[in-house]
């Protein structure tokens, strides 16, 4: 899918991880020249790894293609990602590239989101407790996610902006792109894990037996 001369959003993640290690292989072994705009530290870091020239939105006029994962997909495309904490620079850089490639197992597929899978919120910490008041008017309940075992730090999970990360839960989110403007729309929240009518393709791996389908 890629091709020599094009600028590549590198998502993160596991699925994400996949697809910039055979980057880096296509690269080293036919020759592909490409340069990438990764979406986080981590990815930043594995795609140096992987001898992939970086660049920054400062750097380039556009993004040809942007691959990344998601952790929960509807059937209108409409995704909820940021479980790994990188959401707001997955969506900047998505909505940016002319193409934005999905990768998912049918696991991640769900009739409507929200079923069993949070929103994440990046949130600066001053505005934490407003922004639970203002979740809960809208239906869900707020949990501060708690850094993991692999970062350097004890307490809330710190994103690569310096804020906090909540994770929204909603029974269901029956209008997937009404629910991306409100949570974006309370005062402290920098972004949430909605990617509403920005997918382009969504490749989905079968978990039974390897197969590839394309939801376009």
């Amino acid at each position: 899918m890629a091709r020599s001369g094009w600028v590549i959003g590198l998502g993160t993640g596991s699925t994400a991880y996949y697809a910039v290690e055979e980057l880096g292989r296509l690269m080293r072994e036919e020759g592909l020249l490409i340069a990438g705009v990764p979406t986080s530290h981590a990815s930043e870091m594995l795609a140096r790894t992987n001898g992939i020239p970086i660049k920054t939105l400062d750097d380039v006029e556009r993004i040809d293609l942007a691959i990344d994962g998601a952790d929960q997909v509807d059937g209108g495309k409409n995704l909820i990602k940021g479980l790994g904490g990188a959401h707001t620079r997955e969506k900047i850089v998505a909505s940016f590239a002319d193409l934005f490639v999905v990768v998912v197992d049918d696991s991640k597929l769900a009739s409507r989101l929200g079923l069993g899978v949070p929103v994440p919120l990046e949130v600066i910490s001053l505005a934490v407790p407003a922004v639970t008041r203002r979740v809960q008017k809208l239906g869900g309940q707020t949990r501060l996610r708690m850094a993991h075992p692999a970062q350097a730090h004890g307490g809330p999970f710190i994103t690569d902006q310096g804020n906090f990360l909540m994770d929204a839960s909603f029974d269901e989110i029956p209008d997937p792109r009404s629910m991306e403007r409100e949570l974006n729309l309370i005062p402290g929240v920098v972004d949430n894990g909605l990617f509403t009518q920005i997918a382009a393709t969504i490749l989905v791996g079968s978990g039974k037996d390897g197969s590839v389908s394309i939801i376009e």
